[in-house]
């Protein structure tokens, strides 16, 4: 109901609270500024002799981001991306205040692992965290393989 969600309503019919666009957008609000400090961190570590060179042989600040800085960011920016994937797969407490836990539309793994184990259905939870390890597990193989030089 405040100025955003009603400017939204208002344009398109739609209500944002309670809906799993909400449970999208806090998910991606919440981790966001992990990608946003690991890519900064990832470009601000580029050469700058590289990035002058890129100027002196007549590229403009828009061709050097693409051909210079990004290239060479770019283990740095996947790594920010698996560190959001992973904030975002773990997302509860913003996600419980924006989109609620209505089961069948808005629940999200942690929020259904949260209700099985109140609930005490302890064998689907514990395979339910058993799952989400494996995915965490699996994104991590992969993080550390990008890492991996070719020779």
């Amino acid at each position: 109901n405040g100025f955003i969600g009603r400017l939204f309503y208002d344009l398109t019919g739609w209500s944002i609270m309670f809906t799993w666009y909400a449970a999208v957008l806090a998910s991606f609000v919440v981790a966001l500024p992990l990608m946003i400090k690991t890519a900064r961190a990832a470009m601000e570590s580029v050469d700058k002799n590289l990035v002058n060179a890129s100027y002196s042989l007549g590229h403009s600040e828009l061709e050097t981001v693409f051909k210079v800085i990004l290239p060479l960011s770019r283990k740095g920016i996947i790594a920010g991306v698996v560190l959001s994937f992973a904030r975002a797969l773990g997302e509860f407490g913003a996600t419980l205040m924006i989109a609620g836990n209505i089961p069948g539309r808005t629940d999200t793994m942690p929020l259904a692992i949260y209700t099985l184990a109140n609930s005490g259905e302890w064998s689907t939870a514990n395979f339910m965290v058993l799952f989400l390890t494996l995915i965490s597990g699996f994104f991590l193989y992969i993080t550390s393989r990008v890492g991996v030089r070719a020779v």
